[in-house]
């Protein structure tokens, strides 16, 4: 950092923890910067230079996903990688692979360790060679079993002040709550009882980080992931990270400082690196998460990427009601001042709260009725009212669409449409696992656990999912093969360039149409998705001169365009990538 930098981190430390701690606080964080190793020596040029181009898609899978026990199951990750997916997907994001005692990896026990059963860091680093890795920074909670919270337990000086420790002076009534779960845990220490924060669980303990050792703590945990070869790091639950008397605890002003030093300290440790923040909310809370725009660079100081986490309740609402005017008008008004992380189904369920304000509650009630049709659970948060709320969808997003007990022709076409409009929106594309084989609501998973998000977990070893493969006409092999095909498309586009232009269009109720344009504007695409069941003959303005074709990337088919126009045929669930 130059000095103009590190007097920008002295402020917002001094926001945090008063001027007085500041100067000292910064000198230690410049003391661990000048330690920092990484596997690459970093372009220190490149801080500005795009992110991200039309070749990156995030494929999102647990580190165990994949389980051979012949090796180590990151090994086995990278073997089933490498062998099927063709090097279609460049960047992975690996769930939680740390040790951990609940939610799947999201109660962490040790944050420098990958659990035993998955690897070790140098089957990390492997796979960090070939492509971007996206690792978790679980840094709102810790486990109840971590070792700083043992500490913390057994009366240890330094651990005191690292967990919220909650008495009768603290006015919790306007807290807002994602899970239905007491706000407080009571611990037995060696002081005796005491009340903790915990947002999630009894199990995920929450940090304190009014006391700047935790946040030293958490900056030198995120500085150590850079130096085992990630570059793009993943704030979870960053909304709730402060917490104040008688406020919300969600998106404090403290939280937003927070962001900004965690951004500002990895861009120094390497140009490359990449922010992006989780939190499942209202859009416009969302985006704020950007943080504040420099007019003189053009850049945010908060995260370089933001979930979309409208997106997902949207599609679905556009494929199961036959009709686009809600996603194509909350499309249009999108202007984000970063990148956005698009996808429609992850690790956790369906966040219903994005769509809000967006979809009437008739409509978000049909989305929720199909669902629950279809074998999927509904998660529920509690208000500051007592009252509680459908806070998530848990189901995959195969049988989301279509019901697996009435399976019909076109449940294939109605799922592959809702991921060319994934892959066709400006941002990043971000494919969950099991979205990749059309997967279906694993039961078994939830009945075995208890848990709901388990429906939407299922680990496979290497033999099943090798036996998707086994015949050609398989809903998972068919659902695989399309869209690697999309994939192999799409990586060649100049046109779908993150940084580039998108036009949104509305042609009619039943299509989901947009122009994307490459920055230099040399490639443009016409992408239309028809979110029906109906057949139809469509006269759609293309934009060249008559006479001449324009040809589908996706299957090939070229149109003649007359008086500025094609007339498209759209089958049931079709879409189309016109190459202008």
């Amino acid at each position: 950092m130059n000095d103009k930098e590190i007097r920008k981190l002295e402020q917002h430390l001094a926001f945090l923890y008063g001027e007085d701690r500041a100067v000292a606080l910064s000198t230690r964080i410049m003391a661990r910067l000048r330690e920092v190793r990484l596997p690459l020596a970093p372009d220190k040029t490149a801080g500005a230079a795009p992110k991200f181009s039309e070749k990156d898609v995030i494929l999102i899978a647990y580190g165990d996903i994949v389980q051979d026990p012949a090796k180590p199951d990151l090994q086995a990750l990278g073997a089933f990688l490498d062998r099927r997916f063709d090097g279609r997907l460049n960047s992975l994001h690996i769930l939680p692979f740390f040790p951990y005692s609940s939610d799947d990896g999201f109660s962490v026990v040790d944050y420098k360790a990958i659990d035993p059963r998955l690897g070790a860091w140098e089957d990390f680093r492997h796979l960090a060679q070939s492509r971007k890795i996206m690792v978790d920074g679980v840094i709102n909670h810790i486990s109840r079993e971590s070792d700083w919270f043992r500490k913390f337990l057994a009366g240890d000086p330094a651990y005191q002040d690292y967990f919220i420790q909650v008495d009768g002076s603290w006015d919790l009534s306007q807290v807002a709550r994602p899970r239905t779960s007491p706000l407080l845990t009571e611990v037995e220490t060696a002081s005796g009882l005491k009340k903790v924060w915990t947002t999630f669980s009894a199990d995920q303990i929450d940090l304190n980080y009014a006391n700047p050792e935790v946040l030293l703590d958490v900056l030198d945990v995120l500085l150590f992931y850079l130096e085992q070869g990630a570059v793009i790091i993943r704030l979870d639950a960053i909304a709730y990270l402060w917490k104040e008397s008688g406020t919300t605890c969600i998106h404090l002003p403290q939280t937003h400082t927070v962001v900004k030093i965690i951004r500002q300290v990895l861009e120094a440790a390497n140009p490359q690196v990449v922010l992006i923040t989780e939190t499942n909310v209202p859009h416009e809370e969302n985006i704020s998460y950007f943080g504040e725009l420099d007019p003189a660079t053009g850049q945010t100081d908060e995260a370089h990427m933001v979930y979309q986490f409208p997106l997902a309740p949207l599609v679905l609402h556009a494929l199961i009601s036959g009709n686009s005017t809600k996603l194509t008008r909350w499309a249009t008004g999108l202007a984000p001042a970063g990148i956005f992380f698009n996808f429609i189904a992850s690790h956790d369920g369906i966040g219903v709260l994005p769509a809000r304000g967006i979809l009437t509650e008739a409509e978000l009630q049909a989305v929720i009725d199909q669902v629950h049709r279809h074998g999927g659970l509904l998660s529920h948060r509690s208000n500051p009212d007592g009252t509680e709320t459908i806070y998530e969808l848990n189901t995959t997003l195969y049988d989301a669409l279509n019901d697996a007990a009435k399976p019909t022709d076109q449940d294939i076409e109605r799922y592959l449409a809702s991921q060319v409009i994934l892959l066709s929106l400006a941002g990043v594309p971000g494919i969950y696992y099991h979205s990749m084989f059309g997967s279906h609501n694993a039961q078994d998973k939830v009945q075995l656990t208890g848990r709901a998000r388990s429906i939407n977990r299922k680990k496979f070893t290497e033999a099943e999912v090798e036996a998707l493969f086994a015949h050609p006409e398989n809903l998972h092999t068919r659902v695989f093969e399309r869209l690697l095909h999309l994939l192999a498309v799409r990586e060649k586009q100049a046109a779908f360039d993150p940084h580039g232009g998108q036009q949104v269009l509305a042609l009619d109720e039943r299509i989901f149409a947009l122009r994307r344009t490459s920055r230099d504007a040399e490639s443009r695409i016409l992408a239309l998705v028809n979110v029906s069941s109906e057949s139809f003959d469509l006269a759609v303005g293309i934009g060249v001169e008559s006479g001449a074709e324009v040809a589908d990337l996706i299957g090939a088919a070229r149109m003649k365009v007359e008086a500025g126009k094609a007339v498209i045929h759209f089958t049931p669930y079709c879409a189309f990538w016109l190459k202008i």
